[in-house]
């Protein structure tokens, strides 16, 4: 079994507490969990401020806590939702925190990732996501290209986010949509691209032509929905 440390009272409060193995407390400033940590009988230790700022970078606000890994979904799971959102090797934990944040929010239940060269569910992750990570369930794919192709028989329409592609103020998302976000640097790869029904983009007025991915992620997510009245 494997675990990991995150921390923050956000994150605390919003975590499933059947997968925290252990909690770590600031002696002096963090004891109002222990009436909750004990009617659940999850173990914790008191300790120094300097203990939990060696743990977690100094930004724990008093709390850190053991959890097992985070265990990911199948992609069955998502074959009922209206709107699903596809990161092809996405590599920063902060634009994927950011990004399920803003799926939650926007009423997603699941993010489809590849396995391999791609940024996974960990402490960042967990950190951005403010809470939303109890929300929105992951799903790990050995190929995107085949989950692509699976949603396609499931009656889902695949949109790609590129410069290139139509604008998206123009498109009419009503039905069971797939979103594919790109990777940072080199957006999303031609195999991704060529396995998706359309191509489309957000209109650029300034000198930069670009968007963080977690950014473009949110205009899009709520572009769509909003079209989709």
């Amino acid at each position: 079994m494997i675990y990991m440390l995150v921390w923050g009272k956000n994150v605390f409060n919003e975590i499933d507490l059947k997968k925290v193995r252990k909690v770590f407390l600031d002696k002096n400033v963090s004891k109002e969990y222990i009436p909750l940590l004990q009617s659940n009988n999850i173990r914790y230790d008191l300790v120094d401020k300097k203990v939990l700022d060696d743990m977690a970078n100094k930004n724990h606000q008093g709390i850190v806590v053991d959890i097992y890994e985070y265990e990911y979904k199948d992609i069955e799971d998502c074959y009922e939702d209206d709107f699903i959102v596809i990161l092809d090797h996405l590599e920063d934990p902060h634009n994927f925190g950011a990004i399920i944040r803003t799926c939650e929010c926007a009423g997603i239940k699941h993010i489809i990732i590849p396995k391999d060269r791609s940024v996974r569910v960990n402490e960042t992750v967990i950190k951005v996501s403010s809470g939303a990570i109890s929300y929105v369930d992951i799903i790990m794919v050995s190929n995107l290209t085949n989950a692509i192709n699976k949603l396609k028989d499931k009656g889902f329409f695949v949109y790609g986010a590129d410069m290139d592609g139509t604008d998206y103020n123009n498109g009419d998302f009503t039905g069971k949509k797939v979103l594919v976000i790109g990777n940072e640097g080199k957006g999303i790869s031609p195999i991704v691209s060529s396995a998706c029904d359309e191509i489309v983009s957000i209109p650029m007025e300034g000198n930069i032509n670009s968007l963080n991915a977690s950014v473009s992620a949110g205009i899009l997510i709520y572009g769509m929905n909003r079209n989709d009245k």
